[in-house]
Order: structure tokens, then C-alpha cells, then sequence
């Protein structure tokens, strides 16, 4: 269910004190934080955030089109390792296409 209009997006209070902080001195310098949870809001469009994934920060660069939705989105926790090549593949079980080697010569 989404949030509710009234109360407004989430954003973490020292995320946002950090985010108004460094546009008050005009600064663009990255901010760690571990606040997945937060909305992103106009105000951090231009700034670079790492945000953790749960054993590192991935630093994410706030562009107008991430605008409503979470930090976690931008930084995924889990590494796909790819599917396994072993066993039970049906592709290497049927023979190429083509004509049979044994057929004979005309």
C-alpha cells in the first residue's frame, strides 16, 4: 500500500539535513548513509549518494527520473551468480541439425 498524500514522502532526518546542508553551501560531495527507506525528493537531484547494500556503499547519482522513488531501489543487495551450466541441459542432448553423416552418397 502506498503512503498516504498527507503525510508526504519519507525521507530520513539526517539524510535530509545532510542534503539541505550541502545545497545551502553549494556543495556536491558524496554523503554515505544506510537509510534505504528514504524517498528521493527534488532537493537531492545532483548529488551523489552511496548508499549501502549491505556490505558496501554503491555510490548512486540522483537524476530527475529516480524523483518518488526509494534509496534501496538504486542499490541492489543480491549478486546474480548466473544459472549453471552442469547436468541436466536438454540443448546438448539433441543433435545439430543438418544432413546425417551416414547418409549415403548419390
Amino acid at each position: 500500500m502506498a503512503r498516504s498524500i498527507k503525510k508526504g514522502p519519507f525521507v530520513d532526518g539526517h539524510l535530509q539535513r545532510a542534503i539541505s546542508n550541502m545545497n545551502a553551501k553549494n556543495e556536491r560531495k558524496v554523503h554515505k548513509t544506510w537509510s534505504r527507506r528514504s524517498t528521493v525528493t527534488p532537493d537531492m537531484v545532483g548529488h551523489t549518494i552511496a548508499v549501502h547494500n549491505g556490505k558496501k556503499f554503491i555510490p548512486v547519482y540522483v537524476t530527475e527520473n529516480m524523483v518518488g522513488h526509494k534509496l534501496g531501489e538504486f542499490s541492489p543487495t543480491r549478486t546474480f551468480k548466473g544459472h549453471s551450466a552442469g547436468g541436466g541441459s536438454k540443448d546438448r542432448a539433441v543433435s545439430p541439425t543438418g544432413a546425417p553423416s551416414s547418409a549415403p552418397k548419390a
